[in-house]
């Protein structure tokens, strides 16, 4: 028997839904906690040559709350440590809204993390300064500030600066770098510090805050990322490259479609010619 027009329609509503629904579930319950260990080369301009093959263990946005269990953050530092890293870095966000009754919990799970040249941090826009600071110093984290410290791999220099989620002039990102290396490596919350950091000629920045876009549609994309340079992965201006990490965590739903939570093992390679 031949459908009507609305029969037919009515069935693409309910399929529509059903699809949705479905996706959702399958989103909260099984793609969020479904935590990947992936591999990124990050090529920087001036890069020292005994750099080249340094591996950094990079976890961002783990947003510990009430949607991101502790069971999640421990998944996370087991498949960082297990990499055997250089040295880790940590992007922010690592409580969400301020919770200041996540952060001491928060710190205590991210304790275990450890590499022979350090563990370094910075703050975001979901992270309340001094509370989340002072947690991380407390367990031997290098917490920077609108600051930059040097450190010595292979009897060689690599300068790592950090930078407020707030600060985004050029002028103040020019002083919290004022006096740093040939060799940078910038930790910036917000992918859209890019544009600031090639003004300044920095050579490498990693990256969290979008989550990849959280929820990515097929032909849609990730829409809750389009202001950013790039959702997640690579992006290049000038003399400068930037890897974003889709992150742990999650915030405001309890859900992931389409970009998996990631702690990212980022390799450093120099950029020929540079």
């Amino acid at each position: 028997m031949e459908l009507s027009r609305r029969s037919m329609l009515t069935a693409l509503v309910n399929g529509g839904v059903g699809l949705g629904v479905g996706g959702y579930t399958y989103g909260a319950v099984h793609e969020r906690h479904q935590l990947e260990l992936t591999a990124t080369e990050l090529t920087l301009s001036g890069l020292d040559p005994v750099h080249d093959g340094l591996r950094i263990a990079f976890l961002t946005d783990i947003h510990h709350s009430a949607l991101v269990p502790a069971a999640d953050v421990e998944h996370a530092v087991r498949l960082a440590q297990s990499a055997a890293p250089d040295l880790v870095v940590l992007g922010g966000d690592y409580v969400t809204f301020g919770d200041r009754s996540y952060v001491a919990p928060m710190a205590q799970l991210l304790r275990p993390l450890d590499a022979p040249h350090g563990v370094f941090a910075v703050i975001g826009n979901h992270d309340e300064e001094r509370s989340v600071g002072e947690a991380l110093g407390r367990n031997g984290f290098a917490v920077l500030l609108d600051a930059w410290t040097r450190i010595v791999v292979r009897r060689a220099p690599l300068d790592i600066g950090g930078i407020r989620f707030w600060t985004r002039r050029g002028d103040q990102i020019a002083r919290a770098l004022r006096g740093i290396g040939p060799t940078v490596l910038l930790l910036a919350h917000d992918p859209r510090r890019l544009r600031e950091a090639a003004a300044l000629n920095v050579g490498g920045v990693l990256s969290g805050h979008t989550h990849g876009g959280q929820v990515v549609l097929p032909l849609v994309g990730a829409l809750a990322a389009r202001k950013f340079p790039v959702a997640s992965g690579l992006a290049r201006q000038e003399n400068t490259t930037m890897f974003v990490s889709r992150g742990i965590g999650t915030v405001y739903a309890p859900v992931r479609i389409g970009c998996p939570p990631e702690v990212s093992i980022v390799t450093l390679r120099r950029r020929a010619g540079f």
